[in-house]
């Protein structure tokens, strides 16, 4: 049986009710800045996933290195190019084949970083400027701020942290009823594009409090209000301090960066509100 009838009737009786929520629609500016992004993102997984292939293959023919530093530093691939050899040749056709995937990779990831960087200074001002303001936090550079704000659209629509914390599924999944009091884990029913940047953000608030390196050369080149500064500031206080004390008490560090990172999109919800208020038009007496 239809139902298309009794769906609508329902849908005027919530709407004359005051009970819909309304959703944000993101416009061809926002669309496109999204795919880019997530065009960057793909590129690296793709990075990732023929690096962890090398790896393996070499590993499985027992080529390991004892001097090469850090995995896929530019001394540790000299290394691959210069000590990765068989006595067959389908082996070295094998290693620089996904040698070739690797640099391959590396040159496409270049190009869309520039697109991106080239995508955000033909923004609108007010996305210009809120992805410039999130750059105040430390861990928060410009492609990650431009995924933050090409996955929410305007920050503001959220009438405050926790709604923006529920929506990005970063909350504990509930099962309480009654006097009984029971959560678990996080319920991931938002966007995981959002997720994955925030808790690779969070990861840097287990260092001590400092305003240096990067954090420090980013507000002094895009010339960023107080507002942001002192914002970014209290952010790293006490973001380490909860990192500090959940480690403290054995804490899985997973599950503790999961925790800051919910509470750094609290903190970026408080920029962006702040940056977006200064391009809203003031309200007719």
């Amino acid at each position: 049986m239809k139902t298309d009838r009794r769906d609508a009737e329902k849908l005027a009786r919530c709407y004359r009710a005051g009970e819909l929520t309304a959703v944000w629609v993101p416009d061809a500016a926002h669309e496109a800045l999204r795919d880019l992004v997530r065009a960057r993102e793909g590129a690296k997984k793709d990075q990732l996933r023929h690096r962890h292939r090398l790896g393996k293959f070499l590993l499985r023919h027992g080529k390991r290195p004892s001097d090469a530093g850090q995995a896929w530093t530019a001394k540790y691939v000299n290394w691959i190019r210069t000590h990765a050899r068989f006595e067959q040749p389908a082996l070295n056709a094998t290693v620089a084949h996904y040698l070739e995937e690797i640099d391959h990779l590396a040159g496409r990831i270049v190009k869309l970083e520039e697109a991106i960087d080239e995508a955000v200074k033909q923004a609108a001002p007010e996305i210009r400027a809120v992805i410039e303001a999130l750059q105040a936090l430390r861990g928060v550079a410009q492609t990650t701020a431009a995924t933050v704000v090409s996955e929410l659209g305007s920050l503001s629509r959220f009438q405050n942290p926790r709604q923006l914390m529920g929506y990005s599924g970063l909350v504990p999944r509930e099962y309480s009823s009654g006097n009984k009091t029971q959560r678990g884990a996080i319920t991931k029913s938002g966007n995981a594009h959002l997720r994955r940047v925030l808790v690779e953000a969070a990861w840097t608030y287990q260092h001590r409090p400092n305003v240096q390196g990067r954090v420090l050369h980013r507000q002094k080149a895009l010339a960023l209000g107080e507002e942001a500064k002192k914002i970014a500031w209290k952010a790293q206080q006490r973001l380490h301090k909860r990192f500090t004390a959940m480690a403290a008490r054995g804490k899985n560090h997973n599950q503790t960066v999961t925790a800051l990172a919910r509470e750094l999109l609290g903190f970026m919800w408080a920029i962006a509100v702040d940056a977006e208020a200064k391009f809203k038009l003031p309200k007719a007496a």
